[in-house]
């Protein structure tokens, strides 16, 4: 059996001194080098964490070397969260990518993200040198309309707080701790204004991406997956692999253990560049 090595890093911010961004490392066969190493990073949506829904079991997993880290204001990163700074968490998965590739050698190979994680990764790969060379991508539960958020329970709720006090205190529990966040008016209008258009024109032309959503989404709605199946399948060489899993939620309750094995039955078959553009459904049973 392959070693495999799990590392907390507190990697310093480039914006603010007072921040770390805190995420695990997990290296197979640590003695070796990393100089010119393949590395997955793995981002969490809204309010989770590092180790939250299958991010630490996707990793425990996955045949290359991870690091899954939390955003800022989330869990052990320090900051403040903010419902609208998506921004703010380009520039922290851009310090996370900067301190693997000076510190340890590594070359970015795969982003998988979940929810905001993965509306984060989008722009981020679309938009820098770095992302723009990275050769695959999970996409879990991404939205695409961001406005839709506002026909969401969650939207629904702030809208009352909104005209009674102006703003919205959401309490929610992060990692078994109680967090209190205040969303705005104004960071919900930033949040849907993040443009997403540029999925159609900019992303990059070569990078293979796997959408997985839960058909029973009620935060995201499903059609958005096949947006961005539409608006991703016709570049070249890159490929995209639709998956829609039947009654699976937004975060994929109780269905971890498939979404894992989804993810690495789609690698395996990038691996042995099988990858096509397509409708698939994962054999959970391992049979691909």
């Amino acid at each position: 059996m392959t070693d495999r090595v799990s590392t907390k890093l507190y990697i310093p911010h480039p914006t603010d001194p007072g921040i770390r961004i805190c995420g695990i490392l997990e290296q197979l066969g640590p003695g070796h080098t990393t100089v010119g190493r393949k590395i997955a990073l793995i981002l969490h949506g809204t309010m989770g964490h590092k180790d939250y829904l299958f991010q630490k079991r996707l990793a425990l997993k996955f045949p290359l070397d991870s690091f899954r880290f939390d955003f800022r204001g989330n869990h052990e990163t320090g900051g403040v969260w903010k419902q609208g700074d998506l921004a703010g968490d380009i520039i922290d998965l851009q310090a996370v990518v900067d301190y693997l590739k000076n510190h340890y050698g590594y070359v970015i190979e795969l982003l998988i993200g979940h929810s905001r994680g993965s509306v984060v990764a989008f722009r981020w790969l679309a938009s820098t040198e770095d992302g723009r060379k990275v050769p695959a991508f999970v996409n879990a539960s991404a939205r695409y309309r961001m406005p839709k958020i506002l026909e969401s329970p969650s939207g629904t709720i702030w809208k009352g707080h909104f005209a009674k006090q102006g703003f919205y205190m959401w309490n929610v529990t992060v990692a078994r701790k109680q967090i209190t966040a205040i969303i705005t008016p104004e960071d919900v209008q930033t949040f849907c204004n993040w443009d997403t258009s540029f999925v159609w024109d900019k992303f990059p032309q070569a990078t293979d991406v796997l959408t997985l959503h839960g058909l029973s989404d009620a935060t995201v709605p499903p059609y958005d997956a096949l947006i961005y199946a539409r608006a991703l399948s016709k570049r070249n060489p890159g490929t995209h692999t639709l998956n829609l899993m039947e009654g699976a939620d937004h975060n994929f309750t109780g269905r971890q253990d498939e979404v894992v094995e989804a993810i690495l039955q789609w690698w395996s078959i990038r691996e042995r560049r099988e990858i096509k553009t397509e409708i698939w459904i994962a054999d959970i049973k391992g049979k691909l």
